[in-house]
Order: structure tokens, then sequence, then C-alpha cells
């Protein structure tokens, strides 16, 4: 009988996937052939992504887990087994841009542990089910640079993810840990940032960037691609914000 070598898919698990950049970078790992297991805290969320990606098992799976939680964690590296990359896009972020006479500690908590402490535990979970050549990479963002009235809380947890990015670049060697920090980018989470104002906020923003645009989702998947494919790069903070930074 003649025998065929295969090479084996990529797996690779995006916490946040079901919506905004993590769904970008999940068309485009299943563009490249990869495996890809999409998870959130929405199950109906991941559904109508997994309808939108539109790959059978087991191309593409779909978990519901909430990674502020460390049981479900654990379990969801349980279920999933063995992985060559992980991404958290996740950020649960509603409630949280307020002035501080405003600020609701509980919204401020949730901010912590869907973008602290989640990815803290995805890597504490997951670094044992990584291949050799694995990697892990989260995303902060500008607030952590520019940041403005109304986001304290967001800009002092991108900038705390950053540093963890850094310590854990050392610690789970020859692991590659990286994070993308966007700039504006137009998904969802504008909604609760600028409510009906979006449009206009962003168009504004836009006007002042030197490349004369806002991010879009996949800008982001194609800074997270990099990272995930080149290996000599570790512990390091990929800006895609447009030139934000600058102005």
């Amino acid at each position: 009988m003649e025998q065929t070598n295969t090479i084996p898919r990529p797996k690779v698990l995006i916490v946040g996937g079901g919506s905004g950049m993590g769904l970008a970078l999940a068309q485009r790992c299943l563009g490249e052939g990869a495996q890809v297991v999409i998870a959130g805290r929405n199950p109906e969320k991941l559904q109508r992504a997994c309808a939108q990606l539109q790959r059978p098992a087991p191309q593409l799976q779909a978990v519901a887990v909430d990674i502020a939680c460390e049981e479900q964690v654990a379990g969801l590296f349980e279920q999933v087994g063995p992985v060559d990359h992980i991404v958290s896009t996740a950020a649960d972020i509603a409630g949280a841009y307020e002035l501080l006479p405003s600020l609701d500690l509980k919204a401020a908590q949730r901010v912590v542990d869907s973008k602290f402490f989640g990815p803290l535990l995805l890597a504490k979970y997951g670094a044992p089910r990584l291949s050799a050549g694995g990697s892990i990479t989260f995303v902060s963002g500008i607030a952590a640079y520019r940041p403005a009235a109304r986001g304290s809380v967001v800009a002092a947890i991108n900038a705390g993810l950053e540093g963890l990015v850094r310590a854990l670049a050392v610690e789970l060697a020859p692991l590659r840990v990286n994070a993308v920090s966007p700039g504006w980018v137009d998904t969802s989470i504008w909604a609760d940032v600028a409510g009906e104002r979006k449009d206009e906020v962003l168009a504004a923003m836009a006007q002042r960037l030197p490349v004369g645009r806002v991010g879009q989702p996949e800008d982001i998947a194609d800074a997270i691609g990099f990272l995930l494919h080149n290996r000599f790069t570790t512990g390091t903070v990929l800006h895609v914000e447009g030139g934000h930074r600058l102005v």
C-alpha cells in the first residue's frame, strides 16, 4: 500500500474569536489551513461566528468559556488538548470608560478579570499544552501610551498586560509570548465607548492619523499572524495603530 506523508495542520486557540479581531484572525488562520478553536463566554455569538466561518469540524471548533474562572480555563484545555498557538483578544470593558467619580469598581474588576487575569490563566494552563515552537499572543492597546479621560482603567490594564508579556517570555522560554497593541479599530466595542457617536468619533480620529483611517479587524489579524509565524520574536509588543503614538 502506498503511504503518503501529511504535514499536520497547526492548531490555534482564539479566545474572543466570536467577533471583531478574534473572528478576523480565525478567518485568516482557517484560510491558511490551520485548525481553529474559537472560545468565548457567549455560546450564541460563537454559533453565529461558526456559521459565518463556514468550516466543518474538526477544522473549526467552538468552546464556551469564561477565562476569568480558573476552573473553566483548566477545563478548556482538558477539552481542547494540545495546541500550537494561543491568542486572546477578549476584553470586557462595558461600563469601565468613566471619569473617576462615576467609576463602578465592579466594572473595573471585570476588565481586570478579562484582560489581565484571564490571559494569566490561559498562560498557566495553556503553556503545558503548547507544542515546541508554540506561542502565546495577547492584545493590549493604544490606551497604555495615549491615555485619555475616562480611560484610566483600560490604560492601566493594557500597560500591566504588556509587563506580563515580558515576564512570561522569560519564564516560559523557549515558548514565545508577545502582544499586539492596536490603535483605534472599528469593532463593536466602540458601542460601549462612544455609544451613538461611534461613527463621528472614529471619523475624527481617522483625520488625525497619518494613515488617514482607523483600523479594521483584519489589520490586527495580520499583525497577530506575523507573531504566530515569526519564531525569532518574543517578549515584544507589536504596535499596529496607524501612527497614533506620533500625533
